[in-house]
């Protein structure tokens, strides 16, 4: 069956409220207005407005309601608009969901779901564009998820409903329209990284809205004859170093293709850990793809000079390779 990205959050959305009365689906315009992306269109009216719950525009608020509902037995799904929206509650996230469990030595925790629509490329501006993963990524006490397939939108949310801590997911925004068979394997867990092609001369690491640049990249590299393996993150914290590893052994290139800004970035945290994991088997020095070091830009050509691109990915490889 061809569905949509959105269509398969919604469909894991349904089910999870379908299945367990504890859910709920709570945000800014989640209800009558269907969600900012219509991933919750439709749910109001089979749901009804006590699992569907407009919330006032106060993500400090609905994020704090959010974490008291988990901690009062409830099984919450928080949805805030945009990555940059969500710093107005980073302390609900970074100072309670994060801690609770340890600081009451486990007699409490947060099973709270956290979505949000994150990255660039709609013409949307600084203020709704950026790709703050590696904030959230930084934070002990969460999982951090990035689904950027069909399948992924589609298995990821039971599993993270099942986890006794807080786990944020991160929707790129250009991944809605995206569209793909979901075959009958989509259930998926939420600890290991996956390799979406296999290679062998570099590994390409990967996630959210920079998988289908980075596939797009190695169809193109493969075209000159440069077969890369490409591998997709998707879990952000925990990261998964033993399918780093296994690829960079396979391959003994990288090159890690982020959104973010490259200072501080989630690419040098997945280079530090291949330099402290396998440096002995590289062949080169690991290379990175990232945001220029701007607010992302308003204006196209200029929003797209901005964001890493599949040219941007083959020149890196290629570049390592020395062809």
């Amino acid at each position: 069956m061809r569905i949509s990205y959105r269509e398969a959050m919604r469909q894991a959305l349904r089910e999870a409220l379908a299945n367990d009365a504890r859910v709920f689906l709570m945000g800014e315009d989640v209800g009558r207005y269907g969600g900012s992306y219509a991933v919750s269109k439709g749910l109001l009216e089979e749901f009804g407005p006590e699992r569907i719950r407009d919330t006032p525009l106060s993500e400090l608020g609905f994020v704090g309601a959010g974490v008291g509902a988990a901690l009062g037995g409830m099984r919450p799904i928080v949805e805030v608009m945009t990555v940059n929206f969500s710093l107005l509650a980073l302390d609900q996230v970074v100072n309670s969901a994060s801690l609770l469990r340890h600081m009451s030595g486990g007699q409490c925790s947060v099973p709270m779901v956290l979505r949000m629509a994150t990255g660039a490329g709609r013409q949307l501006a600084a203020q709704h564009s950026h790709s703050l993963e590696n904030w959230y990524a930084h934070i002990p006490g969460i999982r951090v998820l990035a689904p950027a397939t069909v399948a992924d939108a589609r298995g990821m949310l039971a599993p993270a409903l099942a986890d006794p801590d807080p786990v944020v997911i991160f929707e790129h925004a250009q991944l809605y329209n995206l569209e793909d068979d979901l075959l009958d394997d989509w259930r998926c867990d939420i600890a290991r990284a996956a390799v979406r092609r296999p290679g062998t001369r570099a590994s390409v690491f990967a996630y959210g809205g920079c998988l289908p640049k980075a596939l797009q990249a190695a169809e193109e590299l493969a075209a000159s004859g440069i077969d890369v393996e490409v591998v997709d993150l998707r879990v952000l914290r925990p990261l998964d170093i033993d399918t780093i590893a296994e690829s960079v052994r396979r391959t003994h290139r990288a090159v890690v293709v982020d959104e973010g800004w490259r200072s501080g970035s989630l690419a040098a945290e997945v280079i530090a850990r291949i330099a402290e994991t396998c440096f002995y088997d590289l062949d080169a020095p690991p290379a990175r793809v990232c945001s220029e070091e701007v607010p992302i830009p308003y204006a196209k050509h200029l929003e797209d000079a901005a964001l890493p691109q599949p040219a941007k990915i083959v020149a890196a490889v290629k570049e390592l390779l020395n062809v």
